[in-house]
């Protein structure tokens, strides 16, 4: 009995002491954010309900992530910038462009991306897009010069994959189908080429005259499939945040298996060839990997950084001519308008002039310019984005009662920038922000937007591969409006729902017509 009074006297006075020593620390922690809220001049961000301390907002995140309205549910916030909880993280969200300007680029010192290395290191390694700090500026410094203007500027290099994708197309007949599965597989094709050399050519199947053995050649559409299926599980573990780490089936790390190994044997091949080999194969035309290899041997730095790449470079621009499409089709003005201008500067059908598209007269086809801008608008490839406060420090604006004092982050803090709500404000782009426009680029108030319109990120982080992006689209507009000039609709839903993985495309395809 004594030893039972003894133990029960232990347990309570070591539950007392943990007690003790938790309020001491958060009234320490509350003392000290005070003064630095005072010495720093500024206040807290509005706090909004998240449930049993932003468990239970997991699950409406993933049921809108699930019903393609993820980027929507946030869109129409009260306020520019407030706090919430997920999974226990707090998470300050902000729209407001000063803020997003201080995040990416004035501030860019307090930030760091946090827990993404964790969240997609699985598959794409220490690579441009995980890395912060000099790992980071090693990798920019490496991978800048293969996004130099000659590099971007070879769009004949396309016309093999956008004759296989008119053969597609002509299969319908002029019959509905959906096109974005075809973009996918297109931009899958000619990112690989232009990385690895060697082109996985997914849009090689039976349905066009390949026979069986040369539609899976060495497992490239196993690759390709297990490239798609890796991403969901990573936008997943990013949803999550800090339960990241339940998310790691068999699935997903066999479909990382599989892309590893892909790459793996094209950069034992790059390795296998010495330095004059490479600049003879440079000589042919350019590899990425090739001209990579010349400043690593390290084979997982070559995996890994082309990997980062290949995930930007083929997702983003799929989505992006998935996205025009859709409203093309939903908008014959403006599609008459493109053709128009397109016709007129380079020809069409058996009259086009292919050796008039290039990418300097790409680049001077204002109508078609707009018309992507306007789709980077409504549809941003990464629609959402976060940092993590390295620091306490501020945002400029959104705290007190007026919300235009600076906001109070403290170290640790996950700060998410919502582009997608940005970029349908009516504040910045008038009472039509939701209605797909393009004429709104040649009106003088759309050019002053600044840090109101975010298509490939801002700040020492901006996208290296954006004229790469840019090119690549114009090209396909331009080729598949001279092949195809009757365009139609045959999606009944607007606004679309959106799959909101690491980039962002149609949640249910995109259905249309095209003779």
């Amino acid at each position: 009995m004594v030893v039972v009074e003894d133990l029960q006297s232990f347990l309570a006075s070591w539950y007392g002491i943990v007690l003790a020593a938790i309020i001491a620390y958060n009234v320490f922690d509350y003392v000290r954010v005070k003064f630095v809220m005072k010495k720093l001049n500024c206040v807290s961000p509005h706090v909004e309900s998240d449930g049993f301390f932003g468990f239970s907002i997991i699950f409406t995140l993933l049921k809108h992530k699930r019903e393609g309205t993820l980027v929507d549910y946030r869109k129409d916030m009260d306020t520019d910038t407030f706090r919430f909880r997920v999974a226990g993280t707090p998470i300050v969200l902000t729209r407001n462009p000063e803020n997003i300007k201080a995040i990416l680029a004035t501030q860019f010192n307090d930030f760091v991306l946090g827990g993404r290395h964790e969240h997609l290191g699985p598959l794409l390694g220490d690579g441009i897009f995980t890395l912060d700090g000099s790992g980071w500026k090693h990798s920019r410094a490496m991978l800048r010069p293969q996004f130099a203007r000659e590099q971007v500027a070879h769009v004949k290099s396309l016309e093999p994959h956008i004759q296989l994708l008119a053969k597609h197309i002509r299969k319908f007949r002029g019959q509905p189908f959906d096109i974005q599965p075809l973009f996918f597989r297109l931009t899958m094709d000619s990112a690989t080429e232009f990385l690895f050399g060697e082109s996985v050519d997914s849009l090689h199947d039976e349905t066009i005259g390949f026979s069986k053995s040369e539609v899976d050649f060495d497992g490239k559409n196993d690759f390709a499939a297990a490239f798609n299926t890796s991403q969901i599980y990573l936008s997943i573990r990013a949803v999550a945040q800090q339960a990241y780490f339940v998310i790691n089936n068999k699935e997903f790390r066999d479909a990382n298996a599989k892309v590893h190994k892909f790459a793996d044997y094209y950069v034992q091949k790059a390795l296998s060839f010495s330095s004059e080999e490479l600049d003879k194969y440079s000589q042919d035309g350019y590899i990425f990997l090739y001209e990579l290899a010349k400043q690593t041997r390290d084979p997982r730095v070559l995996r890994d950084q082309l990997l980062n790449i290949l995930l930007a470079g083929r997702d983003t621009t799929a989505g992006l001519l998935s996205f025009t499409f859709f409203e093309l089709a939903r908008n014959p003005d403006i599609w008459l308008k493109l053709k128009e201008e397109i016709y007129n500067r380079f020809g069409s059908g058996d009259d086009s002039q292919l050796e008039d598209i290039t990418f300097e007269s790409l680049k001077k086809c204002e109508y078609l310019k707009a018309l992507l801008n306007e789709t980077l608008r409504m549809y941003p490839s990464v629609p959402q984005n976060f940092r993590v406060a390295q620091k306490d420090t501020t945002l400029p604006t959104g705290g007190g009662q007026n919300k235009d004092q600076p906001v109070f982050i403290r170290k640790g803090q996950t700060v998410a920038y919502m582009v997608y709500a940005l970029q349908r404000d009516k504040k910045y782009y008038g009472k039509d922000a939701e209605v797909f426009r393009p004429e709104r680029w040649f009106e003088p108030e759309t050019r002053k937007l600044g840090w109101a319109f975010l298509p490939f990120n801002g700040g020492p982080r901006i996208c290296l591969g954006q004229q790469f992006a840019l090119t690549e689209a114009s090209y396909v507009i331009v080729r598949l409006a001279q092949l195809f000039p009757n365009l139609a609709s045959f999606d009944d839903e607007y606004p679309p729902r959106k799959a909101s993985h690491l980039t962002m495309c149609h949640q249910n395809g995109v259905e249309i017509s095209l003779s």
